[in-house]
């Protein structure tokens, strides 16, 4: 019985609504190894695919989670339910240079500066 609450089974749901899993894994998996495994699962006809686990954000109760921690950690009461499926939500964040280079490109933006003393 202690087998069954040291693991759990979590399925990543995706931005469009699609999901990756349900797949099994130990509390002690860090959460930068789920996003290792989600890289790896990742559906290759999406478009927004991450390049790294840096542009990976996992979500679970309203909390981003963060790498060195592990799924034990991060376990909320919810995550308790018997032969229950975890839903945890994966976003994917554009790489900054991207979001710099479209700002830079763009000349038709007026920049203005305001001071109130």
């Amino acid at each position: 019985m202690s087998g069954a609450q040291d693991s759990l089974e979590i399925k990543f749901r995706l931005i469009d609504g699609s999901d990756i899993g349900p797949k099994s894994f130990p509390a002690a998996t860090s959460v930068a190894t789920l996003k290792e495994s989600i890289l790896s699962q990742w559906p290759k006809d999406k478009e927004n695919a991450p390049k790294t686990i840096k542009d990976v954000k996992i979500i679970s109760a309203g909390k981003i989670l963060e790498n060195n921690r592990t799924v034990a950690e991060c376990k909320s009461p919810l995550y308790d339910v018997p032969g229950g499926v975890t839903t945890m939500h994966v976003l994917v964040s554009q790489p900054p240079q991207e979001k710099e280079k479209k700002v830079a490109d763009d000349t038709t933006i007026n920049k203005c500066v305001c001071v109130i003393l």
